[in-house]
């Protein structure tokens, strides 16, 4: 499927953020001109079920093929967040990205988890802005705004995309391209023990400190200096 896909900046160098769940190419609204004005081209496509691109099936295989046949090959940086962590990295491979950065991925969920986020998320849907501020005190009015914009265009059927039930396991077990890992604190999808493995197949791992799963790299200020700074933006470890 081919997406909806955001631009900024005109760099020889290419960059791909890629969202999380209800959100889209506008929450990478601070993030996406920070690396741009490194002098990268960023491309920032809107996932299937959200913002501007088109609707289901979905599952975390469909949201990577649609990556591969949407966006170039050879980026030299490639940056997912949440669900898109996850199919960033089913698609890092074909994509033949340079260099990829995780934040938060949901690559493992037990069925319980299934269970108790889809019950989170679907609650989550008729949020006012009240409600959102009130749950993430750390957000900026723009990212706020972004949420309410981006949870209009969303599907709900997603969810069930994301968390059908039976629990998933798509955690890589080495790192086919260089790759750096930011956590939230604590992270609710990747545990300790995760990450040591992680750390064993080659990733490097690093928790920001004081973030949320939810903050994401759009809302916290942390996490941004850590995607844009000179050293993401370098090849980790």
């Amino acid at each position: 499927m081919k997406l909806k896909v955001h631009e900024w900046g005109t760099g020889d160098r290419v960059a791909l953020l890629i969202h999380g769940l209800f959100a889209d190419h506008q929450n990478w609204y601070r993030v996406g001109p920070a690396i741009a004005d490194r002098g990268y081209r960023v491309l920032a496509p809107d996932l299937r079920g959200h913002g501007a691109s088109p609707r289901g099936p979905y599952s975390p295989e469909l949201w990577a093929a649609d990556l591969v046949e949407s966006l170039p090959q050879n980026a030299e940086l490639a940056i997912g967040h949440s669900l898109a962590g996850m199919a960033l990295a089913l698609a890092v491979k074909p994509l033949n990205a340079a260099r990829a950065i995780y934040v938060d991925p949901t690559w493992k969920m037990t069925a319980q988890q299934h269970a108790s986020f889809s019950a989170t998320w679907r609650g989550q849907l008729g949020w006012s802005d009240e409600q959102w501020r009130s749950a993430n005190p750390r957000w900026a009015s723009g990212d706020i705004e972004a949420r309410l914009g981006s949870m209009k265009r969303f599907d709900p059927a997603c969810i069930d995309g994301l968390a059908p039930g039976s629990g998933h396991d798509h955690m890589p077990q080495t790192a086919s391209v260089p790759s750096l890992v930011l956590l939230a604190d604590p992270s609710p999808f990747v545990t300790a023990q995760d990450a040591m493995l992680l750390q064993a197949g080659g990733f490097d791992v690093q928790i920001v400190p004081g973030s949320s799963h939810s903050d994401g790299p759009t809302a916290s200020p942390r996490a941004i200096r850590a995607l844009t700074s000179g050293e993401a933006c370098r090849t980790p470890r």
